[in-house]
């Protein structure tokens, strides 16, 4: 009997892992590795677009402001300017707290763009969401809205698109005007939807003496919250120092009553008497910026008052994101 030859089988053209195009979950991996998409390739895939990145800000002028209109600040607005030119049919781009509907992006009719900073966000990582909302807003039609999807993982972020040395300059309102040109004049419909958002919105102030302050007025008492750099520990063990010793307060009848964690930075909240007002917590936030930056600084162990005032505060912390 002759023999049988070995088959050969032609060797399959290696592909890179950027070179592996996207299919549906259930479908054969590109690769030609025989198995499913989602249980290959698409792996990968999916766990980038799900990881949660905990500082989606780092790297961006104004983190910690950034961080203050995701969370904290009910309407105002940032001008925005992008490491490359803008088109020319889109005279500039805007960051906006929210927008009406709670729309991601919207292109206005004389081509201007502004982006939604307070919304759902489909992956992990809230920059490369924005980053794929801004991008696509820029190339909208005129006088619509951009929907939101889950960013490609591999796209661009935040960083990669706006100009690192651009200032990040926020302009606080006082209500969400800012989402039509001619407010005076809207529809009835825009009229009414605009008074239900300002009747619904809390009054807020950015301090200008210290960087990420804002001052907020509820129905029972005030309220300052104020984003901070610092890593977690060290700005607690800070403030266990003061607190021990009497030097966390805004002034009379001010409070430091916890915390919240939100993008990986911390936020001190201090509650104020209703009739403390945004002007008269100025001088007393940058004198405790003062005793701040000293307590920063300390690399002593910290004292039995000293933890205990620690451990008041981790207790009184909450996660917001």
């Amino acid at each position: 009997m002759a023999k049988k030859r070995p088959q050969t089988q032609a060797k399959r053209p290696q592909l890179t892992d950027a070179e592996i195009p996207v299919v549906g979950a259930r479908e054969p991996c590109p690769c030609g590795s025989g198995r499913r998409y989602k249980a290959c390739h698409g792996r990968a895939a999916a766990h980038a677009a799900t990881e949660l990145v905990q500082r989606p800000f780092e790297g961006l002028p104004g983190e910690c402001d950034w961080i203050a209109l995701r969370e904290l600040v009910p309407a105002a607005t940032v001008e925005l300017k992008l490491r490359d030119e803008l088109p020319e049919d889109v005279p500039s781009v805007t960051l906006v707290t929210v927008l009406p509907m709670a729309w991601p992006a919207l292109r206005r009719d004389d081509g201007s763009v502004l982006l939604g900073l307070q919304n759902d966000t489909a992956s992990g990582d809230i920059s490369r969401d924005l980053a794929d909302t801004l991008q696509r807003a820029l190339t909208a039609e005129p006088g619509t809205a951009v929907q939101g999807r889950r960013a490609p993982a591999d796209g661009p972020r935040l960083q990669d698109l706006l100009d690192p040395e651009g200032a990040f300059e926020p302009v606080v309102h006082s209500g969400f005007e800012f989402w039509v040109p001619d407010a005076e004049n809207a529809t009835p419909e825009v009229a009414a939807s605009l008074e239900r958002a300002n009747a619904a919105a809390i009054p807020t102030v950015k301090l200008q003496g210290v960087d990420a302050a804002y001052w907020c007025e509820t129905p029972e008492k005030n309220h300052l919250r104020w984003v901070m750099p610092h890593s977690e520990e060290r700005l607690l063990d800070a403030l266990a120092r003061l607190h021990a010793a009497g030097q966390s307060t805004l002034g009379e009848g001010t409070r430091l009553v916890g915390s919240f964690r939100a993008h990986g930075l911390t936020v001190p909240v201090w509650d104020l008497p209703s009739d403390v007002r945004a002007e008269d917590v100025e001088k007393p936030a940058a004198e405790f910026a003062e005793r701040l930056a000293a307590a920063l600084a300390s690399d002593a162990p910290l004292t039995t008052d000293e933890r205990r005032a620690r451990g008041g505060l981790t207790n009184r912390q909450v996660t917001l994101s």
